[in-house]
């Protein structure tokens, strides 16, 4: 039976970033080149890819190039180069939104479909493979039951958000940044409407709610669900944040590393897609990290409390209660706090006043349970303590990284012809290096052989070595530095032959060859297809659509569905009818913020949401 691989894909900022979160246990990264990656802000030379590729194949692990925006006309040439210069740089696919790629020349390496073509049906996941995709990345807003569904109806690999940040709305159908402020989603501009705080108000000007991040979402966590979503079909667990720190990486990779080398360690129908264990290093805290809370968004298929709450920022993990305060000669703060936790000198705090007013200090000197800090600020007791900088641990961060090291098996050979070190890694690729010399009986027999295997179980480079077996017909005695040697040799030999890449990722197929004709059935398509290009919608029309508009970004309608969401108000407030609800508005709704409105629709027959502007 062949065995499924697991992937753990992180994202990479940068360079070193990348090389972090290879050394925590990621599997694969993805990365933005000099354009084109969703991302303006996380934007990489193809030079530092390069390097990123050669560092991340010494352990069989993936490269993935975004190149996942919408393209204009003058931008497909570009996006074509910087394809083939990716893969000349050794990416080992390219992640892409904008089909009209497919109708370019492309060179011969893998493509992925991005999550922003809107991957939430079996429909559209079956016409995407039929296109030539070899993954599929999923709507985050997917039940493991919709996941099974695809899974069990199409044979490309598909890939699953686990955690990180989530949008409010279906990625790649999020038009509400362009509307407001030009800057395009879909063209890695966001500005983040989804972030802002909003009154909700009815159609008699009423305030229902006032100035909360109605449409902010807490953030990603299935740690929980890694052996239901392997089962279900997934085989790449994606971690989000290609803007996150280097410490918030190193933190949430080993975490998933550690999750799923436990699903691994007991399901035997799984494999890791790429070698290495870690060894020692930090342990993972992931609620010290970003994040706004966690959820588990749909993944059971049914709703929960989703939204961020008072803040659209990260408050950071409970700590617990503030129970008096004071102040010193200055007039900072001085507060005393109840919990189990410890809070240390330099701990960004952030507090919660009963009145749900947040304020964010940094302790100066904490003293037992006493806290003094270099603020000027009023602070009720009562108020909730949260931490959302954790200096101790950012410091063990950065020097107690883990190593990451390539098993390998060693058979000691001795006989009258010589001595042999034979070592197999875990990919199966073997080699072996001959003891030279000339060696004298051993007086001690145990002693000779413990320091044999003292020797040889040890680190080089990237390898450490672990003997499997002995076949010695007369015990010598071998001085350290012989053995060491010997064993740096056998390294150096396992370092020229490369690692066997994963076997989750099929060739590139025949584009040219595919049959789609007709996949669309003469249907008109509208704006939220994102045809920005000649390409994209010669490729719709291939595949038998009577029409396609052009994207917002070229033509936007005075009226549109800005944005179409899993998530409704409506639910968060409790007053759902669909849930026995008896609260009745004066409809329509609308989302107010600096003096503009959007319409909210309730699209109850698919439990959805819907902003129009």
């Amino acid at each position: 039976m062949q065995l499924r691989e697991l992937e753990i894909l992180a994202p990479a900022k940068n360079i070193d970033i990348g090389i972090a979160a290879i050394d925590c246990g990621a599997d694969a990264l993805y990365i933005a080149g000099p354009s084109f990656g969703a991302r303006e802000a996380a934007a990489n030379p193809l030079s530092d890819i390069e390097v990123l590729a050669k560092y991340a194949h010494r352990y069989g692990a993936g490269v993935y190039l975004t190149l996942n925006t919408i393209l204009f006309e003058n931008e497909i040439e570009k996006a074509v180069k910087l394809a083939w210069d990716a893969y000349e740089a050794g990416c080992d696919a390219l992640i892409i939104q904008d089909l009209g790629l497919l109708k370019a020349k492309l060179p011969p390496i893998p493509l992925f479909a991005s999550t922003q073509t809107n991957i939430r049906t079996l429909q559209q996941a079956k016409m995407l493979e039929s296109l030539g995709f070899n993954r599929l990345i999923l709507a985050r807003e997917l039940s493991l039951e919709q996941i099974k569904e695809i899974s069990d109806n199409c044979s490309a690999h598909l890939e699953s958000f686990v955690h990180g940040a989530l949008c409010v709305c279906y990625s790649g159908q999020c038009y509400m940044s362009s509307r407001i402020t030009g800057r395009s989603g879909n063209r890695g501009e966001c500005a983040q409407p989804c972030r802002s705080d909003y009154n909700l108000i009815d159609s008699k000007g009423k305030v229902l709610v006032k100035d909360k991040p109605l449409l902010s979402l807490k953030d990603l966590n299935l740690a929980d669900y890694i052996p239901q979503l392997a089962k279900a079909g997934i085989t790449s667990f994606k971690i989000e944040g290609r803007l996150k720190g280097i410490s918030y990486i190193k933190n949430i990779v080993r975490y998933y590393r550690a999750v799923t080398d436990n699903f691994l360690d007991n399901n035997s129908g799984f494999r890791q897609s790429s070698l290495g264990k870690l060894y020692g290093g930090f342990a993972p805290r992931p609620q010290t990290t970003f994040n706004r809370g966690y959820t588990n968004l749909y993944i059971e298929g049914s709703r929960g409390e989703w939204n961020s709450g008072d803040s659209a920022k990260s408050v950071g993990e409970y700590i617990g209660k503030v129970e008096s305060t004071s102040s010193d000669s200055r007039g900072n703060l001085i507060f005393s706090y109840k919990s189990q936790e410890r809070i240390s000198n330099g701990d960004g705090l952030c507090f919660i006043s009963p009145k749900g007013e947040i304020t964010g200090i940094r302790a100066s000197l904490s003293e037992g349970k006493t806290v003094h800090t270099n603020d000027k600020i009023s602070l009720p007791p009562g108020s909730a303590l949260y931490r959302n900088y954790n200096h101790s641990f950012e410091k063990e961060l950065e020097s107690n990284m883990p190593k990451r090291l390539i098993e390998i098996l060693v058979r000691f050979i001795s006989s009258s012809e010589g001595t042999t070190l034979e070592g197999v890694r875990e990919d199966g690729v073997k080699a072996s290096v001959n003891i030279e010399g000339v060696f004298e009986r051993a007086q001690n027999r145990e002693a000779s052989l413990s320091g044999i295997k003292r020797q040889i179980e040890k680190s080089s480079g990237i390898y450490i070595f672990k003997l499997e077996s002995t076949d010695i017909e007369e015990v010598l005695f071998y001085p350290a530095s012989v053995l060491n040697e010997v064993r740096r040799a056998l390294a150096e030999m396992f370092e020229s032959v490369p690692v066997t890449k994963n076997s989750n990722e099929k060739s590139a197929p025949d584009r040219a060859s595919l049959v789609t004709q007709g996949i669309l059935e003469g249907k008109a398509l509208d704006y939220r297809t994102n045809a920005a290009n000649s390409h994209t919608k010669a490729l719709y029309s291939q595949i038998g659509a009577k029409s396609v508009d052009d994207a917002f970004e070229i033509s936007a309608p005075e009226e549109a569905e800005l944005m179409r969401c899993k998530y409704c108000i409506k639910f968060e407030l409790g007053t759902c009818p669909s849930e026995g609800s008896k609260v009745k508005y004066n409809e329509p709704l609308f989302l107010e913020n600096r003096g503009k409105r959007f319409r909210l629709g309730f699209d109850c027959k698919n439990c959805e949401m819907v902003i129009f502007g």
